[in-house]
C-alpha cells in the first residue's frame, strides 16, 4: 500500500468518529523513525479509545497491520504505529501539554535554518 493511500485510509477513520483539529506532519526530513505524524483529540478517554480501535481496524482491512499500540489503557494518549506513520491521539489538555505540533515544527524550522547559507 502507497504511503498516501494509507494516510487518507487513517485521516478517513479519524474523521469517521468526529476526531478534532487532525494534523499531518511530515517528518522525512527531521528523523528516520517514520515519515508522517498524525495528531488528533478526542474529546474524552472513551472517544481517544475509540479513534485508536477505528484506525487499527481500518488499517488491517486496507492491508497494514499495526507494529504497535501504546497508551490505550489510560485513554489520554494513545499512539498507534503503522510504521511509515505513527498516529497519536490525545485528548485536548494531554497534547496542549506535551504539543507535539510545535515540538516537531520548531525542529523543521530549526532545519532549515543549519541548511540555510550563511550570507557574508
Amino acid at each position: 500500500m502507497q504511503i498516501e493511500d494509507l494516510l487518507k485510509v487513517v485521516e478517513d477513520a479519524l474523521d469517521e468518529l468526529k476526531a478534532k483539529d487532525v494534523v499531518r506532519i511530515d517528518v522525512r526530513e527531521l528523523t528516520s523513525v517514520t515519515d508522517f505524524m498524525i495528531i488528533a483529540s478526542g474529546s474524552s478517554s472513551r472517544q481517544v479509545s475509540a479513534l485508536s480501535d477505528t484506525v487499527v481496524e481500518k488499517a488491517k482491512e486496507s492491508g497494514c497491520r499495526p507494529l504497535g499500540v501504546e497508551g490505550k489503557d489510560s485513554g489520554e494518549w494513545v499512539l498507534v504505529d503503522l510504521g511509515d506513520i505513527i498516529v497519536h491521539i490525545m485528548q485536548p489538555a494531554t497534547r496542549q501539554f506535551y504539543d507535539l505540533e510545535r515540538l516537531w515544527q520548531s525542529a523543521e524550522s530549526r532545519r532549515a535554518q543549519q541548511q540555510k547559507p550563511i550570507e557574508e
